[in-house]
């Protein structure tokens, strides 16, 4: 019952539901790939299903590609005729990077290639992957369907023909989620649009507020005319989501530490999409074993803080996030 009203919600034939956002991924590559093949992702994806095709579907002879997000060039030189799939999320995270999809799924039919997109972030609320076209759509239903950080659940919507073989590859597996799981994304179905209603206003008011404070460098959000993705989202979105990212100024690491732990109303902890608002600073969250390099190569900087709005009263976040950053 929760995968026919996740179909739905994406306006798709089939959905499968997983035990994880991460399980639902793996089980459509793992059905969908084999030795030989290759993927290309954009590459503000999320680093686990980059390490995931990186470390270990390599081992199975599938090559993995990497290409500058949004560079439609370089994924089109990066295609050849053993590659079965083009991935990216949209918008990405932390960066909020949009996808312009009606050239992913161009490219995507004019090389006879499957397309992949993760509208983690935007849920179906705010953008429909499906409707442009777009083969598979995936989610971590763990954040804003389930919507209460009491969860987890992935789910991969798309046709019922294409989605056959990976329905019977999920037995094998074992990515299954539980009873109660389930009957807890029911529940969070059922407020999912007031949800995000709220999560889409405080976004954009935490985010507007950001941007005019002089303590801040850089705010990354899609409902902004400042990020390079403004015109696409305006475009697309329904709405910009819940999740800002910011640059405090001048400040190094243990500065912006400083920032997240004078908040008082956001929590310190990973994940998003819930009722109560988080914080976090992506490098020691989740990037603190990646060398200096590295986290530089994928735009993860000392004094970046990433934070999702829950539905609070949007004056109190921006009150909180304004006595923490003259703090």
């Amino acid at each position: 019952m929760v995968e026919r009203k996740l179909a739905a919600l994406d306006v798709a034939e089939d959905a499968i539901i997983y035990s994880s956002g991460m399980a639902a991924f793996v089980g459509l590559l793992m059905a969908k790939l084999s030795a030989g093949d290759e993927i290309v992702f954009f590459d503000q994806c999320y680093h686990r299903s980059r390490e995931f095709c990186y470390k270990h579907m390599s081992r199975f002879g599938v090559k993995t590609h990497q290409v500058k997000t949004g560079d439609f060039e370089a994924m089109e030189a990066a295609i050849n005729s053993r590659t079965k799939m083009i991935v990216s999320e949209s918008p990405t995270n932390p960066h909020l990077t949009v996808i312009d999809l009606e050239q992913f799924v161009a490219l995507g039919k004019a090389t006879n290639v499957e397309t992949l997109i993760d509208a983690t972030l935007a849920t179906p609320y705010n953008i429909r992957p499906i409707e442009y076209g777009v083969d598979y759509v995936w989610h971590s239903a763990t954040k804003y369907m389930g919507g209460h950080n009491d969860l987890l659940a992935g789910v991969i919507c798309g046709s019922t023909e294409k989605l056959a073989e990976v329905r019977k590859l999920r037995g094998v597996l074992g990515g299954i989620n539980s009873p109660h799981n389930m009957y807890l994304l029911e529940r969070g179905l059922k407020t999912f649009a007031l949800r995000m209603e709220r999560h889409n206003e405080n976004g954009l008011k935490v985010a507007e507020f950001l941007e005019s404070h002089p303590r801040v460098e850089r705010v990354f959000y899609p409902g902004i005319e400042s990020h390079p993705s403004y015109s696409v989202a305006k475009r697309s979105m329904k709405g910009f989501g819940g999740l800002v990212t910011f640059l405090v100024r001048d400040a190094d690491w243990k500065q912006t530490a400083a920032v997240i732990d004078a908040c008082r109303i956001p929590k310190i902890a990973p994940s998003l999409g819930g009722v109560e608002s988080l914080i976090e600073q992506p490098l020691v969250m989740s990037y603190f074993d990646y060398a200096p390099a590295d986290r530089e190569k994928f735009g993860i900087y000392d004094n970046m803080i990433r934070m999702a709005c829950g539905i609070e009263d949007s004056q109190d976040l921006i009150a909180d996030l304004k006595q923490a950053l003259e703090a």
